[in-house]
């Protein structure tokens, strides 16, 4: 697929989720699944995340609290640290995560607090043994 909006979809797909993990996905496709890779890149990462209004950071907090309130653990995870590559603080992402529990459902609420931590824990440790190695 070569169309501009495609080709501005995977630049940002990569840069917010990182290259390694989407040409990792891509790869993957297969006859069955690579038009749907590509509709997610052209549709998703080019025209909705591609628009100009909402900055990055304000799509990634939409995101998190609309795929925490559908309960999508994986896609979750995956969008949490998009939106920490995105500039969104833990504080932000913890006050957005107070807001999909009072509107989406505590249940929601709880599951979404339990990813972000998940995530924040592998951080840590990776950071942790980042420093124990210098």
């Amino acid at each position: 697929m070569s169309s501009e909006r495609y080709k501005k979809g995977l630049a940002i797909r990569r840069e917010v989720l990182g290259a390694e993990y989407v040409d990792a996905a891509l790869a993957r496709a297969d006859d069955f699944n690579r038009e749907f890779q590509e509709l997610v890149t052209e549709y998703c990462w080019g025209a909705a995340w591609g628009g100009e209004t909402l900055s990055r950071r304000d799509r990634s907090l939409l995101n998190l609290v609309m795929i925490g309130a559908l309960n999508r653990g994986e896609e979750f995870k995956l969008h949490l640290r998009g939106a920490l590559n995105n500039g969104c603080s833990r504080a932000e992402i913890k006050e957005a995560l107070i807001q999909l529990a009072i509107y989406a459902g505590i249940p929601a609420g709880i599951e979404a607090f339990r990813h972000a931590g998940e995530v924040f824990a592998s951080i840590d440790r990776a950071s942790s043994d980042e420093e124990g190695m210098q």
